[in-house]
């Protein structure tokens, strides 16, 4: 009774058969398998290596019929059709009771394409490039920044050393700022 541990050893034991007839391989079979140089891990390799490729091959088709509803979405898109001039019992509702700048909004809308929107684009950068440019900054002003910067840059750890310049460059925006008033109360 007290012979074995009640728990199992940690230890594994090894089964070994010991057949009652004595067991024959050919030696075609026991040649084959000295030949094979195959182990678990080349084999997990190439059963990798296979997925990979197959994984890579359904990319590939996944990517080609992607680019082709691209293609024919973006074209689809772009192409302006036509829109019906009678509009649906919905929207004739909506119209019936939305308001008149709702109405030309919509109508605006209606009348928008790609080529439309590309037009009225370039027209806006037009008339930005024609407006009058804002004055360049005040030469004292100017020179009243660059210093304040300069002192900052040559005094990196004790900024506090710079109150001159800063002073300065208060005292120009401030004058500036009373001609600008004088010129709007005129």
């Amino acid at each position: 009774m007290g012979a074995e541990n009640s728990k199992p050893s940690s230890e594994v034991k090894q089964h070994v058969f010991s057949p009652d007839h004595p067991v024959s391989f050919s030696n075609e079979l026991v040649g084959s398998l000295q030949k094979n140089t195959f182990t678990d891990s080349t084999r997990s390799k190439q059963q990798e290596l296979q997925y990979q490729q197959r994984l890579t091959a359904e990319l590939e088709k996944l990517r080609d019929q992607e680019a082709q509803n691209f293609t024919k979405y973006s074209e689809t898109l772009s192409a302006e059709t036509p829109q019906s001039d009678e509009p649906s019992l919905v929207e004739k509702i909506q119209d019936a009771t939305s308001s008149s700048s709702t109405l030309a909004e919509k109508q605006r809308q209606k009348g928008m394409s790609k080529d439309s929107v590309t037009r009225e684009i370039e027209q806006l950068k037009a008339k930005l490039e024609q407006r009058k440019r804002l004055e360049q900054a005040d030469e004292g002003v100017a020179r009243a920044k660059e210093a304040v910067v300069a002192c900052l840059r040559q005094n990196d750890r004790r900024p506090l050393d710079c109150w001159k310049e800063v002073e300065t460059f208060k005292h120009e925006v401030g004058r500036l700022e009373k001609e600008f008033v004088q010129k709007t109360i005129r």
